[in-house]
Order: structure tokens, then C-alpha cells, then sequence
């Protein structure tokens, strides 16, 4: 499979005709096609492809959701909906692999490698969003006698101009707990 792009068929975008893109084409070997201003199949062509790669990428997308385990239910979305795991293509591997060929442990390495720094990843960014959230959202414990401020955001009875007045009044002693 080559994923080197060869050609290019542009309806003279700024993109394609500038000097800087123009020479970075050059550089790489890609060979720029304009078409003919006004060509409708030519856009429609190239619209169809972007379509394609557009429902390629979504199913890639979906995959990659579907096989990650959520930090709230410790289950993947595909556990949780179907009850069983989509099967990778780095899982469909054979373990006798190895005794194929020599290179074939690494060539499976490889494949593991990105998977496991993007699970890595993502369950980094999930601790982090829970203790930054945690953070800002401590739970308040208040006893009989503290000292507190009621917020007026949803007072009716504010006379005068509301932007003008306190947003908190009080201080307040607790007599009784609810809740």
C-alpha cells in the first residue's frame, strides 16, 4: 500500500498555487493537476472521496470509543452495549507467530506499542480531568454553629437594582442539619 500521494487534482486553490505549496509538492514528488474552472465533475469527484474518507474515518473513530474501557463503569461501550469486545487485528495475531519468523515478536511489539501509549494516554487524561475536577467541586461539611453565607442568586425579594446588591448576605449561624 502506498499512502504517498502521487497527484493532485485542485480546482486552483490557494492552497495548491502559492509558491510555498507549490514547492513543498515539488519536494515530495507530487504532481498537481488543476481542472478547468466551472467543472462540475471534477468537484463532484472530489467531493465523493471526501465523503468516502469522511465514513472511513467515523468507523474508525466509533472502533477506537467502542474498545476503550470508561473510567466511570470500568467497561468498554462495547461491553456494556453488546456484551462482548470487537475483535483488533492486532488480537487476531497468532502466539506461534514467533516460531515463523524471527522478526515476527517485534512486527507484534509494534503493532501492541501504539495501542497500549494511547490507553496510557487516555487513562492519564482521565486521572487528571477526576482530580481537577475534584478539586473545584469539594463537597461542603457544615456543623451546628459554623458561620456561613447565603447566595441571593435566587432571591425574588431583592428591592432596587439587583447588580447593585451583595451577592452573598449573611453571616448566618446553623441551628439544624437536613439532609
Amino acid at each position: 500500500m502506498d499512502l504517498h500521494i502521487q497527484k493532485i487534482i485542485s480546482d486552483r486553490d490557494a492552497k495548491f498555487t502559492s509558491a510555498l505549496w507549490t514547492s513543498c509538492h515539488q519536494l515530495f514528488g507530487t504532481k498537481l493537476f488543476f481542472s478547468t474552472a466551472y467543472h462540475p465533475q471534477t468537484d463532484g469527484l472530489e467531493e465523493r472521496m471526501i465523503q468516502t474518507f469522511k465514513i472511513c474515518l467515523l468507523a474508525a473513530l466509533e472502533l477506537a470509543y467502542k474498545t476503550c474501557i470508561n473510567a466511570t463503569t470500568n467497561q468498554t461501550p462495547a461491553i456494556l452495549g453488546k456484551g462482548w469486545n470487537p475483535k483488533l487485528h492486532q488480537d487476531s495475531l497468532r502466539k506461534d507467530l514467533v516460531e515463523i519468523h524471527p522478526t515476527a515478536a517485534i512486527f507484534k511489539r509494534m503493532l501492541k506499542k501504539p495501542r497500549k501509549h494511547a490507553v496510557r494516554c487516555l487513562e492519564d487524561s482521565f486521572a487528571y480531568s477526576k482530580d481537577k475536577w475534584e478539586k473545584s467541586h469539594a463537597s461542603a461539611y457544615f456543623e451546628l454553629g459554623d458561620l456561613v453565607l447565603v447566595s441571593t442568586t435566587n432571591f425574588n425579594n431583592i428591592k432596587g437594582c439587583r447588580k447593585l446588591k451583595d451577592s452573598f448576605v449573611g453571616p448566618f449561624v446553623i441551628k439544624a442539619l437536613h439532609g
